[in-house]
């Protein structure tokens, strides 16, 4: 696997020379974003409780450039996982769009790969099995569904597991392989909701190593939501930060810290204060 401070694309990208110099110096090269992967424009969602509207979300603004990593934290209630489900095409917003490649979302699809904590597993399907699913759903010949599902499976290091179900995998290793299937049809958006939730702290740190190589291995794009702000200053080259009732954008918060992040420095301190502070004041 790639180190941790390669940066996603940097083989085919034009300022692969300054990446190179960067890495040779110890720092690491700001993400470009002059791309937009995904667009949150204006989104509001109003559900019915009780036969009274419930405003969940309200004129959410924000972009995420390709190859970027992007975590959303917030207060309970802030609107998080109802965002996440709209950006996924789980939830039709009340207004607003969530555009992603410049397509506006219209519902589940191929380009959004989606890791829940709930790890999802068929417990009946193998390793290999669960991981195939998604291919199965398109076009691709059983063959080379097969091929590709193995080549995730090495990528999250599950190699000699093909075989296994998921009662004989441990917490980590099921979301492990959660991740193959979301990457194995190759979406532009890995779409994460607090899937490290439900593990270890112990395995959530290894996982967060391994979900950072993976990331500078494939340059996929990464909207990750979490609760955990430490979590997310670890993981994050930006930070957006929720308000609650309803859920807008706060702010967002650039964590310009070199990869791998020891979280006993003082700029990693700082990062996390801040971020934390603006949760509090939410």
């Amino acid at each position: 696997m790639a180190g941790l401070n390669r940066e996603p694309g940097a083989d085919t990208d034009p300022g692969a020379a300054s990446a190179s110099e960067a890495e040779a110096t110890g720092t690491e090269t700001p993400r470009s974003t002059a791309r937009e992967a995904v667009v949150v424009d204006g989104v509001g969602k109003t559900f019915r409780a009780g036969g009274e509207p419930v405003r969940a979300l309200d004129g959410v603004e924000f972009a995420v450039g390709e190859g970027e990593f992007v975590c959303i934290v917030g207060p309970s209630g802030c609107g998080k996982t109802t965002l996440f489900r709209v950006i996924a095409g789980l939830e039709t917003p009340t207004d607003g769009e969530v555009r992603v490649g410049g397509r506006p979302v219209e519902g589940p699809d191929v380009d959004r790969g989606m890791v829940f904590q709930e790890y999802g597993l068929f417990p009946w399907r193998t390793v290999l099995g669960n991981v195939r699913f998604g291919l199965e759903q398109t076009d691709s010949p059983a063959a080379s569904a097969d091929e590709r599902a193995r080549e995730m499976i090495d990528l999250v290091g599950l190699s000699g597991f093909e075989d296994a179900y998921p009662a004989e995998l441990s917490g980590g290793m099921k979301q492990r392989v959660g991740i193959a299937r979301a990457l194995a049809v190759d979406p532009d958006l890995l779409l994460m909701d607090e899937p490290f939730g439900s593990v270890d702290a112990q395995t959530r740190d290894r996982l967060h190593g391994e979900l950072l190589e993976i990331w500078a291995e494939t340059g996929k794009t990464v909207l990750f939501v979490t609760h955990d702000v430490e979590e997310a200053v670890t993981l994050a080259d930006r930070v957006v930060v929720m308000s609650a009732g309803p859920g807008r954008v706060r702010e967002t918060v650039d964590v310009d810290l070199d990869r791998p992040r020891a979280r006993t420095d003082e700029a990693f301190a700082a990062h996390r204060e801040r971020v934390l502070e603006l949760v509090r004041e939410s």
